[in-house]
């Protein structure tokens, strides 16, 4: 892997970091700056919908035949982000597994706070079942506030009797609000991008008087029993290390297959760098296999049972 595609990034997030004293229509600004700036990949195509009352983007690559299905979270601590902001991440999951990507475009804090986004995840997970798509063929996967997302759907649906899909996948999941892993301090001045200050400033825009500690705020602390395998992936260099560490523990210790793969010296979210990072791709390739390990065994298993 390349020491100097590492420090090149690097340099460039330390460049665009979000100032903690951002106001949110500023820090939306930025963001939307930064998306627009990488184009998505000729073959992909992003097309607006809507799942069970929720917009979405539904993202195709081609030359794919799709066998399964991606339900996609985007990040951006509950408050930013778009579901076609996180397209070409979607994308990159999708084409390693033969399958589209349905990215949710749930509300966001503070004019929607908690539980919004999570009942738009739930609708639409519901509503794709409820359109004839076999648990055993989908699998959920976000980024950052879109991981921790994806497991608190998880937990919700297992708690509303619906059944699980095939597995999940998340990048540097943000699973606890109350901000309280190590790493907020032992990482900062790795990392080029983020800081705990930055993500208090938008934690009560999210929670609006909820407690932090909820499970299905901040599912590290939720009863993760009987989830799906879950694949987790986190940089070294990034304050939400330990929430990917203590996410992978919680869901050992509550007997969820799971698998925590840490590169050294990358970034929050490091797999959106694909174009310029290696290590990016070679985790892709490393989720999508273990992904396809898991559809197919469920295949062969004859399709989990409802």
């Amino acid at each position: 892997m390349s020491i100097e595609q590492r420090e090149n990034l690097d340099a460039i997030l330390r460049q665009g970091a979000f100032p903690p004293d951002a106001d949110v229509e500023e820090q939306r600004r930025q963001l939307q700056e930064f998306a627009s700036a990488q184009p998505l990949p000729a073959e992909v195509t992003v097309t607006a919908a809507e799942l069970g009352g929720v917009p979405t983007a539904e993202v195709m690559v081609e030359g794919i035949e799709p066998r399964h299905t991606v339900l996609y979270f985007h990040g951006g601590v509950y408050v930013m982000g778009s579901a076609f902001q996180s397209a070409d991440l979607a994308s990159q999951v999708a084409r390693r597994i033969s399958a589209m990507a349905i990215s949710v475009d749930y509300r966001l804090a503070p004019e929607d706070p908690y539980p919004a986004a999570l009942d738009d995840a739930l609708a639409a997970y519901e509503a794709l079942l409820d359109g004839g798509t076999d648990p055993s063929d989908i699998v959920l996967a976000g980024e950052s506030a879109g991981g921790g997302l994806a497991i608190a759907t998880l937990v919700n649906a297992r708690d509303h009797g619906l059944p699980l899909p095939s597995a999940t996948f998340v990048m540097s999941p943000y699973v606890d609000l109350t901000l309280a892993g190590a790493s907020m301090e032992t990482k900062r001045a790795a990392d080029p991008l983020l800081s705990q200050e930055a993500f208090r400033a938008r934690v009560t825009d999210y929670t609006a008087g909820h407690d932090a500690a909820v499970g299905l705020i901040s599912p590290l602390f939720a009863d993760l029993s009987g989830l799906p395998p879950l694949i987790i992936q986190v940089g070294t260099h990034e304050v939400l290390l330990d929430d990917a560490i203590r996410l992978a523990g919680a869901a050992a210790t509550a007997d969820v297959e799971v698998i925590l793969d840490i590169t050294p010296g990358v970034p929050h979210v490091f797999q959106v760098y694909h174009p310029i990072l290696d290590e990016a791709v070679v985790a892709l390739d490393r989720a999508g296999l273990l992904l396809s390990a898991h559809l197919a065994r469920i295949e062969t298993a004859g399709g989990r049972a409802a």
